[in-house]
């Protein structure tokens, strides 16, 4: 039996890219089946009452370093993002149509790395549209659809969902009832479903 996993992220917070750029190891070692769930990180962070660490100066300084040890010791590229924070409301609409129309993985790679990598400016709309089009991605269906009223509830209702599952903050691994907080904690989430894997062996 495959084990299911979600994977709650928002492309404005770096720590989800570098929790994104681990799935496809962890599926390829354990063969779970990874469920990318698209969020909108403020609503998470207003219905906890919750605060991003960002916002505290000398914990900042020391996130940063921290995010830059880690994407070395993953081997990927990353740079913290002047224009940070970025309001990814259109963005993560964006990932909801993407997920529906299946090339959520292609626009994910694309935005996460040029928000991440390149330090682009994805709070432009001008910007956004280079970057998908460079992509080779549906850049009028995909803006259309981030003013389409489904799309804007269903993110909603994915936000919604994911508070009720006690959801404070992203990244989030959910393996069963477990949660992994922190692209940090993407090991033990391994760890985790390679002992359901082998219970069910």
């Amino acid at each position: 039996m495959t084990t299911e996993v979600d994977f709650y992220f928002d492309y404005g917070s770096p720590t989800s890219y570098l929790a994104y750029v681990q799935m496809p190891g962890v599926a390829a070692r354990t063969g779970a089946k990874i469920h990318y769930r698209p969020i909108l990180l403020g609503g998470v962070l207003q219905a906890a009452t919750n605060a991003s660490p960002m916002d505290v100066p000398l914990k900042r300084k020391w996130m940063i370093s921290d995010m830059e040890f880690f994407a070395a010791r993953y081997g990927v590229p990353f740079a913290m993002n002047p224009h940070f924070p970025i309001n990814t409301l259109n963005l993560m609409r964006g990932a909801i149509y993407a997920q529906r129309e299946g090339f959520l993985i292609e626009y994910s790679d694309a935005i996460y790395k040029a928000m991440w990598a390149e330090e682009r400016n994805l709070g432009d709309l001008g910007e956004i549209k280079k970057v998908l089009v460079a992509a080779k991605l549906p850049v009028d269906a995909i803006l259309a659809a981030t003013q389409n009223p489904d799309i804007k509830d269903a993110l909603k209702r994915e936000t919604e969902a994911a508070v009720k599952r006690g959801l404070f903050g992203a990244p989030v691994l959910l393996v069963g009832d477990r949660m992994f907080f922190g692209q940090d904690r993407v090991q033990y989430a391994e760890e985790e479903i390679q002992a359901l894997e082998a219970a069910l062996a």
